[in-house]
């Protein structure tokens, strides 16, 4: 089994004026309803509806991959109501969002570990990729039940699993392939909404590269300009891979 992309470690991906895969955490939502005097549940409502206006300004804009952490393994100790409130709320956007997708040739992956949903639940994200497998528009892949650690452990055992003679030793190579974002070229840029400053266990194998960017503005008020504002951080960027800038300079002089 191989791997279909390279690693950033490895090779010097290409460079786009606009990201080829931006990764979000959606962070913000219940303070953004607190300031407003609402629920928590109210603030997840309209984060939905960023999403949305996020997903279609990816895709007019020209990025290929966008990634979401909607749910991490560590958000299960957040209030019990809450988290079925999420659940819910999880599968209405499926039943709703999904045909909406289609039609705009976008496709939908899911990632994380499914044991802790419900069948109905498992059910929908099943149809949900069924139903958009073939679209070769925008990628959305949202992170549900996800975290980095278990991604990186998950991929360590399927892969022994498969193939036994590697406990002897492995290359970065051989793992790749069992990752949850193996299909995906890594991050160009990484998002977090909300004021934090940290990437709160999201993909910590694929950011080895990736531009951070932060921006206090809570996941239900980001849009399209506060898009543009991430990208255009992004574009002022000097993404050297371990080259010096004279390197950089010197190439683009050739």
């Amino acid at each position: 089994m191989a791997s279909l992309l390279p690693s950033s470690t490895r090779v010097i991906p290409d460079i786009a004026s606009v990201p080829r895969h931006i990764a979000v955490i959606m962070d913000g939502n219940g303070r953004w309803a607190k300031q407003r005097f609402m629920p928590r549940v109210m603030g997840h409502q309209r984060g939905v509806e960023a999403l949305r206006e996020t997903v279609k300004a990816c895709r007019d804009l020209g990025v290929e991959y966008l990634t979401v952490f909607a749910f991490s393994s560590e958000n299960w100790r957040r209030p019990t109501d809450e988290v079925s409130f999420l659940m819910s709320l999880f599968l209405k956007m499926l039943e709703r969002e999904v045909a909406k997708l289609h039609k705009n040739n976008i496709r939908l992956k899911i990632i994380g570990d499914r044991s802790r949903f419900d069948a109905k639940l498992n059910q929908a994200m099943h149809k949900a990729e069924h139903l958009t497998a073939g679209n070769t528009g925008l990628t959305l892949t949202i992170a549900a039940n996800y975290g980095g650690r278990w991604d990186v452990m998950h991929a360590v055992q399927a892969m022994l699993g498969e193939r036994p003679q590697l406990a002897q030793g492995f290359a970065e190579e051989d793992l790749s392939p069992y990752l949850s974002m193996s299909d995906a070229p890594e991050p160009d840029l990484f998002i977090r909404t909300g004021g934090e400053q940290r990437i709160s266990n999201f993909m910590l194998w694929q950011l080895a590269y990736t531009e951070l960017y932060f921006t206090d503005t809570l996941w239900p008020a980001f849009g399209r300009k506060e898009l543009e504002t991430a990208i255009a951080s992004y574009q002022k960027r000097e993404r050297r891979f371990g080259r010096t800038s004279e390197q950089l300079q010197g190439k683009q002089g050739a």
